[in-house]
C-alpha cells in the first residue's frame, strides 16, 4: 500500500499532456492493450509519433515545440484514434481529439487554507441551469449574493467532459477534461478563485462508480472494467482485480488533480455503494489516504464526502477503529421523513418513512434505520452508530436527486404550502448537522429540475428517452413524462434569479438569511454537538421539541426549538428549562407572512418561563427560543462580506 501511494504522490500530475518548462510536452497514457501507442498530432502537417512503452503498459513521449491548442489523439496498434483517457480539454466534444492546454493560471488565493467542516453550509449547483448561460463565469456575479444568504460553500454537480451540451454530469467520460460547453478548464479556476475571494469553499461532485455510455474508450486501452461485477450503469470498474493498480491510479490522480490544479476545497463520491470493490485495502481507503496527504502537503483543509445508500457507518468510522475515515457524508433519511410528513407521499423508498419517531430518530442522531427491517428493501437494513460526530452528516429538505428524479422535476415549493417550507428549513438549519441547499430553494423556486440529456449516438438517445418514459409507465399520471433529449425539458430547468425580489420569494429569501445567521451567531446552534442535544417528539400533537446547549468556560448557550407539524394549533406542556426566554423567531410572525396569508399573528413576548411550561404554537409553525440572561444578540441581520 505504501508503495502504491508513494507512486501516486511521485507522479501526480504524469498522466496526459504536460507542458514542461523546456518547452515540451510530455505525453503519458497506460495503455497496456497496445504494444504499439502512435501519438498523432494534429496540425497542418500532421505527425505520427511512435511512443516508448514499459513493462506496465505505460507509453510516454516528450515532443518538442507542443503549443498549448495543438489537438492529439493516440492510436493503439494502429487501430481508431481515441481521445486521450487524461484528457484536459476535449472542444470538439467525446468523440473528437483531445487538447493541449497551459495549466498555469495567475491565481490570487494564496492565503486560503479551506474552511473547518463544521462551519460548511451546502449550496449545491448545476452550472449548466445556474444561470441563462449556463457557465462558470456567469455563476461569479452570484458569489456576492450567496456569501450575503450565509452559505459557506458551493457543491459543483459534475463537470468532467460529458456527451452533448446537456447533462446532469454524471455521464462524463473524459474525467480530467473540463465540461467545454461551461467554459473548460480556465473557466472553472476562474470561479474557485473568486469563491474564495468571497470566503466560499468549493466542493466538486465526481463519478469514480461508473462512466457514461457514449464516447467511454477506456476499454480500448486497458483493463479498467470487469465483468465480475455490475453497476446499475453496466460493468464495474476494476479496483481489485489484474492490473487494479494502475486503475486505481487513474482515478486517485484524477482525484489529486482537481484539489492540487483546480484548487478544489473537497470531493463529493458519487454513489460509494457501487465502487464494488472486495480487496483488503480498498480503492476508497486508497483515495481517502491520498487525499489526506495531499491536504496536509498543500496546507489545506480538504474534505471527502460520501454519497451511499446503505447507512453503513463504516465510511465515517476512523481509520484506527476499522473504517475508511471519510469526513461526512449525505444523510438522505432526514430528507424522506421530512418529506413524507410533509407530502403524505409514500411511494417507493417513501414507504420506509413517514412515522413521527422516525424524525425524532434522524434529529437526534443522524439516521433512521441502523439494522431494522425494511419494508423497500425488504430486509434490515444500516449499520450506524450513534457516536458519530454530527459534522459527519449532510441533511437537506431537497437536493437534485430527490427533486431531478420525480418525474416532473418538481420541487418542495410545488408540493407543500409555503408554512411548511418554512418549517422544513427550520428542522435543516437549526439541526446539528451540516445543511446543503439545492440552487434556488432559498427563495422557493418554482423551477422545476428536470432529468436532461443530449447524448448524440441516435440509439442511445432513443433509449434515454424511453427508458425515462417507461420508469413512470403505470403512475397515476394526466400528463406525458418530459423527454430528456428534448432541449425544451433543458431549458424548463434554468434557475430564475429575478423572483429573488418578488413577493413570497423574497420573503423566503429574508428568511433563510436569518436564519444561516442565527445558526452562525447563536453558540448552542453553531457548535455541531450530539452530545448537547435533546429532541422530544409528542406523536398525538405533532410536535417536535428540540433543546440545544454549549457551556464553555467562556460561554453559556442555550436555545429550544419547537415545531408544529399538523394542521391546527396545539398547546402543550413542555420541559422548558427554567429561566427567561427570547423569542429570536417565530415562523408564523408577521415579519415572515406574505400580505395574502390568513395565518394568525402570534404574541411574541419574553417569557418568564417554569419547568415544565406552556406553550402554544399556531398550526405549521416554529419558534426558536434563547435563554435571555445568556445572550446579548443584536437582533438585525449582519452584513456579509
Amino acid at each position: 500500500m505504501a508503495t502504491i501511494l508513494q507512486k501516486y504522490r511521485q507522479n501526480r500530475r504524469e498522466l496526459g499532456a504536460m507542458l514542461t518548462p523546456d518547452g515540451r510536452c510530455h505525453f503519458c497514457v497506460w495503455g497496456p492493450f497496445a504494444q504499439q501507442m502512435t501519438l498523432h498530432l494534429l496540425g497542418p502537417e500532421d505527425q505520427y509519433l511512435p511512443m516508448e512503452r514499459d513493462a506496465e503498459g505505460y507509453h510516454r513521449l516528450s515532443v518538442e515545440g507542443v503549443a498549448p491548442g495543438t489537438l492529439y489523439a493516440y492510436q493503439p496498434d494502429g487501430n481508431a484514434e481515441r481521445p486521450d483517457p487524461a484528457s484536459r480539454s476535449q472542444p470538439q466534444g467525446v468523440h473528437g481529439p483531445s487538447q493541449v492546454i497551459d495549466a498555469a493560471f495567475a491565481w490570487t488565493d494564496d492565503r486560503w487554507a479551506g474552511i473547518p467542516l463544521d462551519q460548511y453550509i451546502f449550496y449545491e449547483l448545476h452550472v449548466g441551469t445556474f444561470t441563462p448561460e449556463g457557465t462558470f463565469d456567469e455563476v461569479i456575479p452570484h458569489l456576492k449574493d450567496l456569501a450575503a444568504l450565509g452559505v459557506t460553500a458551493i457543491e459543483i454537480m459534475p463537470v468532467a467532459q460529458f456527451p452533448g451540451e446537456r447533462n446532469w454530469g454524471y455521464d462524463g467520460v473524459n474525467l480530467f477534461a473540463v465540461q467545454n460547453s461551461y467554459g473548460g478548464a480556465d473557466g472553472l479556476k476562474r470561479l474557485v478563485n473568486a469563491c474564495h475571494a468571497h470566503g466560499l469553499a468549493v466542493v466538486l461532485d465526481v463519478v469514480y462508480n461508473h462512466l457514461g455510455p457514449e464516447g467511454n474508450y477506456l476499454s480500448d486501452f486497458g483493463p479498467y472494467f470487469t465483468e465480475r461485477y455490475h453497476t446499475p450503469w453496466g460493468a464495474g470498474l476494476n479496483f481489485d482485480g489484474v492490473n487494479s493498480d494502475h486503475v486505481r491510479r487513474f482515478f486517485i490522480e484524477n482525484a489529486l488533480n482537481w484539489i492540487n490544479e483546480f484548487h478544489i476545497d473537497g470531493l463529493r463520491l458519487d454513489a460509494t455503494h457501487a465502487m464494488l470493490d472486495f480487496s483488503a485495502n480498498t480503492f476508497l481507503e486508497t483515495l481517502v489516504d491520498a487525499v489526506r496527504q495531499e491536504g496536509e502537503r498543500l496546507h489545506r483543509q480538504v474534505v471527502l464526502i460520501a454519497e451511499n445508500d446503505r447507512s453503513d457507518d463504516r465510511l465515517l468510522r476512523p481509520v484506527e477503529l476499522g473504517g475508511y475515515g471519510l469526513d461526512a457524508q449525505w444523510s438522505d433519511e432526514l430528507h424522506h421523513v421530512l418529506h413524507t410528513l410533509l407530502t403524505g407521499e409514500a411511494f417507493g423508498y417513501y414507504e420506509d418513512y413517514g412515522k413521527f419517531s422516525q424524525l425524532v430518530s434522524a434529529l437526534k442522531h443522524g439516521f433512521v434505520y441502523s439494522g431494522a427491517y425494511s419494508p423497500f428493501r425488504g430486509r434490515h437494513h444500516g449499520t450506524f452508530r450513534t457516536d458519530l460526530p454530527a459534522e459527519c452528516f449532510v441533511v437537506c429538505t431537497q437536493n437534485h436527486d430527490q427533486v431531478g428524479n420525480r418525474m416532473n422535476g418538481d420541487r418542495l415549493s410545488q408540493l407543500v404550502s409555503f408554512e411548511s417550507l418554512k418549517l422544513a428549513s427550520g428542522i435543516v438549519l437549526l439541526s446539528p448537522y451540516l445543511p446543503l441547499l439545492f440552487m434556488g430553494e432559498e427563495f422557493a423556486s418554482p423551477t422545476p429540475f428536470l432529468f436532461f440529456s443530449s447524448f448524440e449516438d441516435p440509439e442511445l438517445a432513443a433509449a434515454v428517452s424511453k427508458g425515462r418514459a417507461e420508469e413512470f409507465d403505470g403512475h397515476d399520471w394526466s400528463e406525458d413524462v418530459p423527454d430528456p433529449q428534448d432541449e425544451e425539458t433543458f431549458q424548463r430547468s434554468r434557475l430564475d434569479h429575478s423572483l429573488r425580489g418578488q413577493g413570497r420569494h423574497a420573503l423566503m429569501l429574508d428568511f433563510y438569511t436569518e436564519l444561516i445567521r442565527l445558526r452562525k451567531t447563536l453558540p448552542a446552534l453553531s457548535h455541531l454537538n450530539k452530545d448537547r442535544l435533546e429532541v422530544i417528539g409528542y406523536e398525538r400533537e405533532q410536535v417536535i421539541f428540540m433543546h440545544r446547549w454549549h457551556e464553555d468556560h467562556l460561554e453559556t448557550s442555550d436555545v429550544i426549538a419547537v415545531y408544529n407539524f399538523s394542521d391546527h394549533p396545539v398547546t402543550l406542556s413542555l420541559p422548558v428549562p427554567a429561566g427567561n426566554w427570547k423569542c429570536m423567531l417565530h415562523s408564523a410572525d408577521r415579519r415572515w407572512q406574505h400580505e395574502t396569508d390568513s395565518q394568525i399573528t402570534p404574541e411574541i413576548p419574553d417569557w418568564d418561563a417554569d419547568s415544565p411550561a406552556e406553550l402554544s404554537l399556531p398550526a405549521t409553525a416554529f419558534i426558536l427560543l434563547v435563554k435571555h440572561e445568556h445572550q446579548d444578540i443584536d437582533l438585525k441581520i449582519e452584513e456579509q462580506p
